[in-house]
């Protein structure tokens, strides 16, 4: 991989982030409602709704008000709240924490549950245990996280009383051990989902690979099963595996919206209900630039690190 892809591939980023704000700020302006009035309230008279709309800038042309937006964010700036009394930045940051914190032990349950499942699967093919693990996948999949969510905190919160069963202390207040604990339950709940969906693209990664003949000629020279699997076969099927992950994340960073809700998580999807409710555009327009940014980034990690697992990756 040489230093003119890399670059390449950071000026790449531009682009699509710009096509993002323009798609985020058209829908937000085709949606119905007025912020002005929504922060005023149904008694607030026409003109006191005017005079807010022109101290907040909504009664500029939609293109003026884009461009001053994308003016604003290149020098950093994502704009002030319309509802928060903060800075788009500054109320991101207060929220960024148990989102963070969520998505990361989500995405670790998924990745751990999703190959240890997917090995076994593979190794075991074609017998009841590939049988039991790939209709627990398939359950998996197709059970709502939000379902899943409610039915942990009915067993293992309400019953058992083992965790919380909602809410999230900050780190600094009551430290990492207590504030994980308040995401074991949520991190399952979104984890298990996508931990079913890289069982299903390890396995049929692994039986693939299990047919080549280098994994034939490796067992004919007496190589033992378990280095088998893990040295020939799971390393190379990790680069499947690592291209899913890109996909993972976009789908618990958009689900960490309902589980923050189903869990009261004071995260940045709680901050989106609670924002598109209020018409807080610029809040809105902060988060997905967010996510968005988040997810090329890591699209861009995945795409490095092929050349670490498959050597023979060149760019």
């Amino acid at each position: 991989m040489t230093p003119g892809y890399i670059l390449r591939r950071i000026l790449e980023i531009v682009p699509v982030l710009l096509v993002v704000t323009i798609v985020v700020f058209t829908i937000l302006q085709l949606t119905p409602g007025d912020p002005a009035r929504v922060m005023l309230g149904d008694m607030a008279t026409e003109a006191d709704v005017l005079r807010l709309r022109e101290s907040l800038g909504l009664e500029r042309p939609v293109h003026v008000q884009y461009l001053v937006f994308v003016g604003n964010l290149v020098r950093g700036d994502l704009g002030q709240s319309l509802a928060l009394d903060r800075s788009v930045f500054r109320a991101l940051l207060e929220r960024a924490e148990p989102t963070i914190a969520l998505t990361a032990l989500s995405l670790l349950v998924a990745l751990i549950v999703g190959v240890v499942t997917g090995v076994i699967a593979a190794v075991f093919h074609n017998r009841p245990t590939d049988q039991i693990l790939s209709t627990l996948a398939l359950v998996g999949v197709s059970i709502p996280n939000f379902w899943l969510g409610l039915l942990l905190i009915l067993v293992f919160a309400v019953r058992f009383g083992w965790f919380p069963a909602a809410g999230y202390p900050p780190i600094a207040e009551e430290g990492l051990v207590q504030s994980l604990r308040y995401l074991i339950l949520p991190s399952f709940a979104l984890g298990l989902s996508q931990a079913s969906i890289i069982s299903r693209i390890t396995r049929s990664t692994m039986l693939d690979i299990f047919r080549q003949d280098f994994v034939r000629t490796a067992v004919a020279k007496g190589v033992g099963q378990r280095l088998v699997v893990i040295r020939h076969v799971l390393v190379n099927a990790l680069v499947p595996i690592i291209t899913v992950i890109g996909l993972v994340l976009a789908a618990l960073l958009s689900g960490a919206v309902v589980i923050e809700t189903v869990f009261a998580i004071p995260g940045l999807g709680r901050l989106v209900i609670s924002s598109i409710a209020r018409r807080d555009y610029p809040v809105i327009q902060g988060v997905v630039l967010l996510t968005a940014l988040v997810y090329v980034l890591v699209n861009f990690v995945v795409d490095l690190l092929y050349t670490v697992v498959d050597p023979r990756v060149r760019y």
